[in-house]
């Protein structure tokens, strides 16, 4: 089946657009992922998100192994038509395989001498015990 939406966004050469999952109840940025357009359709579909996984070649319905679904309230996209923005609810928290609300939990730290990446948030749930 053809969408005709679909044709708006400004895909890459790879039939890829960048996505940016945002919780929608604190605006906090929680992951970067990839869709294609099976992606994007499934995702409208089914009111969840699902992304294509560039390292195992195939879709990729966020929460299947650990549980931890983004329930999709919300879909824009940016001025450009190159960037997708979810407003998600994610589920019991987690976002990160690591275990981590946000996949974004290393902070840079001084400077471009002597700076490093330092983890600044939690690990709420041990990987080992969500992926088994």
């Amino acid at each position: 089946m053809s969408y005709k939406w679909l044709n708006k966004v400004c895909w890459d050469e790879y039939g890829l657009v960048p996505v940016i999952a945002q919780e929608a109840s604190t605006n906090e940025v929680l992951m970067f992922a990839w869709m294609n357009r099976d992606a994007l359709t499934k995702t409208v579909e089914l009111g969840e998100a699902v992304y294509w996984s560039r390292s195992r070649k195939k879709l990729w319905h966020k929460g299947e192994e650990s549980g931890h679904i983004q329930k999709v309230l919300e879909i824009r996209l940016d001025c450009d038509e190159d960037v997708v923005l979810l407003k998600i609810e994610q589920i019991d928290g987690i976002a990160c395989h690591t275990g981590r609300h946000s996949c974004f939990f290393q902070k840079f730290e001084g400077d471009a001498n002597a700076g490093e990446w330092q983890a600044v948030d939690p690990v709420l749930k041990d990987p080992e015990s969500i992926y088994k």
